[in-house]
């Protein structure tokens, strides 16, 4: 390819609504081009990192034994009803009408079709294992799209979908998926971490993400320096307490904080340490009564360490709020404990609660809370002596690093990651929905064992650009670089000298099917090499008319700090040799 063909369009400043370093980068490149909130053009030399992401997927998708389909973007909302999905993703599902008033989805992701198709064309146990796969263009309809690529409302995913006869060959379905799905990642060239997940709106009860680490992602990654555990921070567990509860040492007193809020204004008040203080955070829940009606809103109140935070889909699990909860009012919150937030507490209340203590607390001992009175709180709080054993403990909060690994072989690290991929066994969430069956060895019908299986095909670059880059510009990895290889010739208008080497050169490679581009746009090579620099292609050779009477041209990787000098009858298997490191 010469750049006089291509379409090479940068920007020497990002515009000002681009906030994360892939969303600036990628405009200033002219990867990307915004259309709308969240839709964006792929310029073709971002499209370029697409397919090259898209072939590294189909290859290994296929190397796996997943088959690939199309389904639609526009989808019947008759299927999204049969999940109840139609309704429950709420205002991310684009819904429209046809001109007849026919309800219809942008598809966001297409279990409901896959499931229509298996039950419509897998009939027998002897046409599985299936696993059917797409790449696919999908929209969700994000309150807030911003940073790009990163949280866009239109993006291209690649989804798959298996189908077993079993739960145990669901499994091996999904195994196989998650190797996969590793081998995809190494090819990417990029450092990333496999971390179990929660599986969230999807369902099901086995799930990995797979996280490219930097520095900027959004995501908190837990594991272990010293053994293989990882996860999210979602699913991470904190390990039960070794210890047990201390003897109380304190008696209870009611000790004024006034303006004093906060656990945190509380310790340095006090001159206690934070992890001595109790938080108390007040849900709610709506029962419904045998009748059918509301039986009226119960509270809970669960304690934390004044240091920790509350994890929302650990306490999604608890039993009595695994069906659901909200945060309670102001006015239920005053009629049960007497007192506006900021100093509640699990004593002195005017109405009964449902406690939940988190596992630290439940073995704490001479502890700090709210006395459910304007500027004061308890402290030498003791369970037994002064307040009865909470109702329900539980591990509510987000683990901190330094916390014990659950699998008890070292202590835990936290980094930031960027989520590009996901894997998850379904089970039978959507064909008992769906009714999707087929016929088992004794003649009998069965549903399907699912997983599914998604990348983000478009985020990815964005992450891969988070992880790799510096104040110039884009550091690709060689495998999804738009370029792999950039020649630079240097006065190749005014020298035949240079021209010629330059396209002798050029050819050698692409018939080497090396990924290489002829910079022959005639740019001064500051602006030249600035804007290679800012794409991001690894690798670049400068040619000249000095250099070559010398017999040598130039070798820069993108990382490197200096160039370096080869002779012109080598620079070829030079090249190579670089490629193949």
């Amino acid at each position: 390819m010469k750049a006089s063909q291509f379409f090479v369009s940068t920007l020497k400043e990002a515009p000002a609504d681009a906030e994360v370093v892939s969303h600036k980068l990628m405009l200033r490149a002219g990867l990307i081009r915004k259309l709308g909130a969240g839709i964006y053009n792929y310029m073709p030399m971002g499209l370029r990192v697409i397919r090259k992401v898209e072939a590294i997927v189909r290859e290994e998708m296929n190397r796996a034994g997943a088959v690939e389909c199309a389904m639609p973007v526009v989808q019947p909302a008759e299927l999204w009803e049969e999940t109840g999905r139609f309704e429950a993703m709420g205002p991310e599902l684009l819904r429209i009408q046809d001109r007849h008033g026919r309800q219809f989805v942008i598809q966001p992701t297409s279990e409901e079709v896959v499931t229509d198709i298996a039950r419509q064309e897998l009939r027998s146990y002897k046409q599985l294992p299936r696993n059917f796969y797409q790449i696919q263009t999908k929209f969700r309809d994000e309150r807030r799209p911003r940073f790009g690529l990163m949280r866009g409302r239109e993006f291209i995913m690649k989804d798959a979908y298996s189908f077993d006869r079993d739960r145990e060959g669901a499994q091996k379905s999904y195994q196989a998926m998650a190797q996969a799905y590793r081998r995809i990642f190494d090819r990417f060239g990029l450092r990333y971490r496999a971390v179990a997940a929660d599986s969230g709106a999807i369902g099901g009860d086995l799930s990995e993400e797979f996280q490219v680490i930097a520095a900027t992602g959004e995501d908190a990654i837990v594991y272990c320096p010293t053994s293989d555990y990882a996860a999210n921070m979602e699913k991470a567990e904190s390990a039960p307490p070794a210890r047990p509860r201390p003897a109380a040492t304190q008696p209870m007193a009611l000790t004024p904080t006034p303006g004093k809020a906060t656990c945190a204004d509380v310790a340095e008040l006090l001159g206690v340490p934070l992890s001595t203080t109790v938080k108390s955070l007040v849900l709610a829940t709506d029962p419904i009564g045998e009748d059918g009606t509301p039986a009226g809103a119960q509270l809970w109140l669960l304690l934390l360490r004044g240091d920790h935070d509350m994890n929302e889909v650990k306490v999604s699990k608890v039993p009595g709020l695994d069906q659901g909860f909200r945060f309670a009012t102001q006015a239920e919150i005053e009629a049960h404990f007497g007192c506006q937030p900021g100093y509640l507490g699990p004593l002195r209340l005017r109405k009964p609660v449902r406690i939940v203590a988190d596992r630290e607390v439940a073995v704490m001992a001479d502890w700090i809370c709210g006395a459910n009175q304007p500027d004061h709180h308890l402290t030498g709080v003791n369970w037994g002596r002064d307040l009865p054993e909470p109702d329900l403990v539980a591990d509510l909060r987000n683990v901190v690093a330094g916390d014990p690994s659950p699998d008890g072989k070292g202590v835990l690290a936290i980094e930031r990651g960027i989520e590009v991929g996901h894997v998850f066994y379904l089970g039978t969430k959507y064909s008992r929905a769906m009714d999707a069956t087929f016929l088992n060895e004794d003649g009998k019908p069965a549903h399907f064992e699912m997983g599914c299986y998604g990348i983000g095909v478009s985020r990815l670059p964005a992450a891969a650009i988070e992880q790799n880059h510096d104040e110039r510009g884009i550091i690709w990895p060689d495998a999804i670089a738009p370029f792999t290889v950039v020649l630079c010739p240097i006065g190749m208008d005014r020298s035949e000298a240079v021209r010629a080497a330059a396209e002798k050169l050029h050819g050698e490679l692409l018939d080497a099917r090396v990924d290489a581009i002829l910079d022959d746009r005639g740019e001064r090579p500051g602006a030249m090499f600035a804007d290679w620099e800012l794409i991001g292609v690894p690798h670049r050779v400068v040619l000249s008319e000095r250099g070559l009477k010398e017999g040598q041209v130039e070798y820069q990787h993108r990382r490197d700090t200096a160039a370096t000098k080869v002779p012109l009858e080598q620079v070829f298997s030079y090249v190579k040799e670089r490629l193949a490191a």
